[in-house]
């Protein structure tokens, strides 16, 4: 089970601790409006057992060398518990935010976990660093420039998927996927694990070798007036997602493309308080678990049992840790 950070550094130590605490498994932290290494470092100073990962950082806002870098560094610090989960972004956001090229996203990507994987070679095995692609060149490494073996060896690298193209590249050179919150449990079976399955057989991979990680919409309370709250918060929240064309192909697959639009409409607006009234119960409780906490670890695994090996709440409302230990605790028993 796993669980988001908070953005603020000053809070990252006692977050990490209340959550492995509680009894998450892992953290995710997010790159929104801070960078997403830097709670990590914090948590892992403070924590012991808890498996930390970005959840994600932007792949094409960096290169190979500095992720290689950063992840290597952050596997040593926390003593073998880090996760590399890196994401592609959108278009507009790489050339307009971060001022990075764009081209062909999933080769690109697919290149890019490649990249890292023969400079890591490079530091643990002494492998000559000879990689040339058609995006990222990396031939060049002195023993000055070399941290040297890992002793707990490379990270795990989870990809960010939506669309199936990328969904193959991670079956393909990942080691798990990180499905997007934007994903029902229809689009997970019938596009996307497919996809990651592709990707699975044209490198060899086992199923069994492989994780399916996925943040899942979690709609509970301990009443009505909670239960409101936390469905208005998710509602706006898959309305956000849901004007985003390129994450039109999840409502298409359920004849709501009409949603999509006028979604897109407004948020050209600004009117982003009016897209989440737009999300109805139907909707809602596609892309959402809701239910009272005690329903939840059932509810969860009627609907992902089989399919997902990590999952994790999203819930972006007000909810303390103490709304979250009986339902992990009926988790894990199931």
């Amino acid at each position: 089970m796993g669980f988001g950070t908070g953005f603020d550094l000053s809070q990252a130590a006692e977050a990490a601790r209340e959550a492995e605490e509680v009894g998450y498994d892992g953290l995710w932290s997010p790159e929104t409006g801070h960078d997403p290494f830097l709670p990590l470092v914090v948590a892992a100073e403070h924590t012991s057992t808890l498996e930390l990962g970005t959840g994600i950082a932007v792949a094409f806002a960096r290169n190979p060398m500095n992720l290689a870098m950063l992840a290597n560094d952050l596997q040593i610090f926390s003593r073998g518990r880090f996760l590399l989960g890196l994401g592609s972004q959108i278009k507009p956001h790489i050339e307009k935010r971060f001022s990075m090229p764009w081209s062909h996203p999933a080769p690109r990507m697919r290149e890019l976990i490649l990249a890292m994987r023969a400079i890591w070679a490079c530091w643990n095995d002494g492998t000559k660093l000879e990689f040339r692609g058609d995006f990222y060149t990396h031939t060049l490494m002195t023993p000055f420039f070399s941290p040297g073996p890992n002793p707990y060896g490379p990270p795990a690298v989870f990809l960010a998927a939506v669309g199936p193209h990328m969904a193959e590249v991670a079956g393909e050179v990942a080691d798990g996927v990180l499905v997007h919150g934007f994903t029902t449990e229809r689009y997970l079976r019938e596009v996307t694990l497919p996809a990651v399955q592709r990707g699975l057989d044209r490198a060899g991979k086992s199923r069994q070798a492989f994780q399916v990680s996925y943040p899942g919409f979690v709609v509970t309370g301990k009443d009505e007036a909670e239960m409101q709250e936390a469905a208005r918060a998710v509602k706006s929240q898959i309305a956000f997602y849901g004007s985003t064309p390129a994450y039109r192909p999840v409502l298409d697959l359920h004849g709501w493309g009409d949603l999509q639009t006028e979604l897109n409409r407004l948020s050209k607006q600004g009117e982003w308080a009016a897209m989440g009234d737009l999300v109805d119960d139907e909707v809602l409780e596609a892309f959402a678990v809701v239910g009272a906490p005690a329903d939840i670890p059932r509810l969860v695994h009627e609907r992902f049992g089989g399919a997902v090996d990590r999952f994790s709440f999203y819930a972006p409302y007000r909810s303390e840790p103490e709304r979250w230990r009986p339902i992990l605790a009926g988790l894990k028993e199931a």
